[in-house]
């Protein structure tokens, strides 16, 4: 679970336990919505040779895998899957719980009413062409499906989308999202692209995303539907969500409000320029508000305002991998002169306090400090002191955890330079940096630039900024990003608080 999220989610265990028994406001009943993003049985309608992206997709998947394909070009590549191929969903043996949809957008009809027919729990349907091309003849074949599994109950998930991603279950829309246990963050994306830039990049930053959900049109189920579901799931401790428009402002809003009380939800919000929103309508079909309504809509709710897939997974990691800051008066360390005051910089531009520490905690630091060339006022010129004997560290980081001036944790500059030679070094300030936010109950941000005087080349900044992430610690590639990550935090939890 998020380090950030622990508390609320335990405080909210019972209202959590309560509304997952309401299917107030939901387009579909919450049963036949679950059977489909938690599915035991998988049919893939139209899937194509030679690479059978949605089959291949499936590989993974713990239940059994059927395929419906008419093509009899197509068969013998499925059959050579070891998947049983069928010409018809009607005659898939068994329950189905969730159908992808891959055929001509002029064959869905028959899919969407023979899954009715058969009771399936619902449809992804990756099928493109309808109501976001604007031509009268697709609009209108997108309402006829919207009739249809609306009068039979079917959850539909897009049309015009990748569709469901499930990490417990192995069911996937892009090779490289993981199968495993747990998880810390659930994504709703109206963009597929975005929802897999946002799922990797998770991963990459040893984040479990626990469920994805490419919503596309969401022409039957809307962003209110899934908000409502992720609220409720317990393995998704924090949510992330692209939207490019909502079907159901006034119900957003209020779900929104709800869910932010219970658990962070970040919130990226695309085609906000004029020609953003005319790029949106021709995506998904989305009428793109008014930019001064969505931000209305983030002050009022407490939802995390990002602007880009760099933002949306810094604020991720912030969320995901520190602990909740009980304030803004933050503690820096850099590794040279220039770097402390560019540090202090980005982080007061974040509303942060870099404070004077108490005469003793000078007195203590002066005993070892090495001032030639370097500081200890706060922020830290540390390089000459901590560069090379990790021992110091732990005596700076001992005396910043009794400090109570320091309520919102420490940011740290790590140098990478030697990590490919000598990892040691920076395993060992982790471990250091381990002890302290355990103790403190307070967020360490570490920050490792690219170069100058610690840095080091691409490969090896890289190959430490993987160490570090894999120990569990939000790590950014410059001052300004860890400082904008911590501060939309910082904010969200000060707006709790204020509730």
């Amino acid at each position: 679970m998020a380090r950030a999220a622990k508390s609320v989610a335990a405080k909210s265990a019972a209202a959590k336990a309560a509304s997952a028994k309401s299917e107030r406001g939901m387009s579909v009943p919450r049963a036949r919505l679950d059977r489909a993003l938690n599915p035991k049985s998988v049919v893939v309608v139209g899937d194509k040779g030679p690479g059978f992206q949605w089959l291949s997709n499936l590989s993974e998947f713990s239940g059994p895998v059927y395929s419906v394909q008419l093509d009899e070009k197509e068969i013998p590549g499925i059959e050579a899957k070891g998947i049983k191929n069928f010409k018809s969903l009607l005659d898939v043996p068994g329950t189905v719980d969730l159908v992808i949809c891959a055929v001509p957008r002029q064959v869905t009809p028959f899919v969407v009413g023979d899954a009715i027919k058969k009771g399936v729990g619902g449809i992804s349907m990756f099928t493109s062409g309808f109501e976001e091309t604007g031509e009268p003849q697709a609009v209108e074949l997108q309402a006829r499906l919207v009739a249809m599994c609306r009068e039979g109950g079917m959850p539909l998930v897009g049309p015009n989308c990748m569709g469901i991603y499930n990490r417990r279950l192995g069911v996937k829309f892009t090779a490289g999202q993981e199968k495993g246990t747990g998880g810390d963050i659930g994504i709703i994306s109206q963009s597929g692209t975005h929802g897999i830039g946002m799922s990797l990049g998770a991963q990459r930053a040893g984040i479990r995303v626990s469920r994805t959900i490419s919503i596309g049109n969401a022409a039957v189920l809307n962003e209110c539907d899934y908000l409502q579901y992720l609220r409720d799931d317990p393995d998704s401790p924090v949510i992330a969500m692209y939207l490019e428009g909502t079907r159901d402002g006034r119900r957003f809003f209020n779900l929104l409000k709800e869910t932010t009380k219970l658990k962070p939800v970040i919130l990226w919000r695309g085609g906000r320029t004029k020609a953003g929103a005319r790029a949106v309508r021709s995506h998904t079909a989305s009428l793109a508000a008014d930019g001064a309504v969505w931000d209305g809509l983030v002050r009022q709710t407490g939802a995390i305002p990002v602007h880009s897939i760099d933002e949306a997974l810094d604020a991720i990691a912030a969320l995901v991998n520190t602990d909740r800051p009980r304030g803004r008066r933050v503690a820096l360390i850099a590794m040279t002169g220039g770097q402390s005051v560019a540090i202090t910089d980005h982080f007061e531009r974040e509303g942060f306090e870099i404070p004077e520490l108490s005469k003793r905690s000078y007195d203590r630091l002066a005993e070892f400090f090495m001032t030639i060339g370097g500081s200890y006022r706060n922020p830290f010129d540390a390089a000459s002191t901590i560069g090379r004997e990790t021992d110091n560290l732990r005596k700076i980081l001992e005396i910043l955890a009794e400090e109570p001036i320091i309520d919102g944790g420490v940011g740290i500059e790590l140098g990478a330079r030697g990590f490919d030679t000598d990892p040691g070094r920076l395993n060992a300030q982790l471990d250091l940096l381990e002890t302290y936010r355990k103790k403190t109950g307070l967020p360490v941000i570490s920050m490792m630039p690219v170069g100058g005087a610690m840095g080091g080349d691409e490969l090896t900044v890289l190959a430490a900024r993987n160490a570090a992430t894999a120990r569990g610690f939000a790590v950014y590639p410059n001052f300004e990003r860890g400082a904008a990550a911590l501060g939309r935090v910082v904010s969200h939890f000060q707006w709790l608080g204020s509730k």
